[in-house]
């Protein structure tokens, strides 16, 4: 464990210097192999995939990832996804299959953790948005019927008197909603790209809810017919560049045909190097004609992101806040969004 350690942490001011990157590990490929099965012989995951990172940033071992025997001693996580997609032009065919692999296996697991509660989340929201005061027998909701008429309970009779019925609406019949997933593909939106992918996919198989992706940085890219495979979606985007946001709102509001019905997540840190005062009219123009628009400054399991300010309070004042998500808070976030009802915004005391 010393050892392991050691070689990455222990080269004092060398280690960190681009000039040392193989102070610890050295350079040849068998070195680090070794490295990596000792430390996942070590330590417990969580913290191999700490380690990894930090090697990856320390010691500029970005280069070893190309190489397909590295990837398979890799512990998956997805800020590799991240790497991996950012070097995805650089990858040498030999080495592509392998990080395909590699990501199916990070989506695979991701999709299995949050699939579940998020259909179920989501799919309440719409049976909700979609309640009727005048349902037939057969699609009255007694729980949230008797609920509602609670006031007027008569003790001499037990009993509830219904003077207002609530019926289960008939999502799961046709769409009724769309969602347009709008993500910055920014080098620093990496863990974002990915969880917004496999939410992506997530929604797309939910027969009521229409639901478009799309990608940007200077360019625009429609994945919309990638979404049932989250991977395919992944290796479509590009990492880094610059960043365009007014250019993909514009694209996202010209393919929304019911404004009342539709979503629009934009999720990026809101460094824009387009025009902002169109791409906040853009936004206000939306929100104007019915649109529920969501702002997240990132989707992932990190810290308070790096975002602009500015940005963040222009929207704000639209009535559109932007603010981090984690992945486990999405769901609720977009059954807040579908039965356009206040969204669970956390303290925004650390985005003031």
């Amino acid at each position: 464990m010393d050892a392991a350690l050691g070689a990455l942490y222990g080269g004092g001011r060398e280690a960190r210097s681009p000039a040392g990157r193989s102070a610890g590990l050295g350079a040849s490929a068998p070195s680090v192999a070794r490295w990596l099965g000792d430390i996942r012989t070590y330590f417990p995951s969580s913290v191999v995939q700490v380690m990894q990172r930090d090697a990856i940033e320390r010691l500029g071992l970005s280069a070893l990832l190309l190489e397909p025997e590295m990837l398979e001693a890799v512990e998956a996580d997805v800020h590799l996804v991240g790497t991996l997609l950012s070097l995805n032009k650089a990858m040498p065919e030999t080495t592509r299959e392998t990080a395909r692999a590699v990501v199916r296996r990070v989506v695979d697991d991701l999709e299995k953790r949050l699939a579940t509660r998020t259909r179920a989340t989501v799919t309440g929201a719409l049976d909700r948005s979609a309640r009727v005061h005048r349902p037939r027998h057969r699609d009255i909701d007694w729980d949230r019927t008797i609920r509602a008429n609670l006031k007027n309970y008569l003790p001499e009779y037990r009993t509830v008197v219904p003077e207002r019925l609530v019926g289960y609406g008939r999502a799961s019949q046709s769409v009724k909603k769309d969602v347009v997933l709008c993500i910055d593909q920014s080098g620093s939106m990496a863990a974002s790209v990915v969880y917004a992918s496999v939410f992506g996919a997530v929604l797309v198989s939910m027969r009521s809810i229409n639901t478009r992706l799309v990608v940007f940085d200077t360019a625009v890219v429609d994945l919309t017919d990638q979404l049932d495979d989250p991977v395919d979606v992944l290796f479509g985007t590009q990492l880094g560049g610059g960043t365009d946001i007014n250019r993909a709102l514009a694209y996202c509001q010209s393919q929304i045909t019911r404004p009342a019905d539709t979503v629009v997540v934009l999720i990026s840190d809101l460094y824009e190097g387009g025009i902002r005062d169109e791409m906040l009219k853009r936004v206000a123009a939306m929100k104007a004609s019915g649109v529920q628009f969501v702002a997240l400054l990132a989707l992932s399991d990190e810290g308070a992101p790096a975002y602009d300010r500015e940005h963040a309070a222009a929207l704000a004042a639209l009535g559109a806040p932007a603010f981090a998500c984690t992945p486990d808070l999405f769901p609720e976030v977009m059954a807040a969004a579908i039965e356009k009802r206040p969204l669970p915004v956390p303290d925004m005391a650390t985005h003031q």
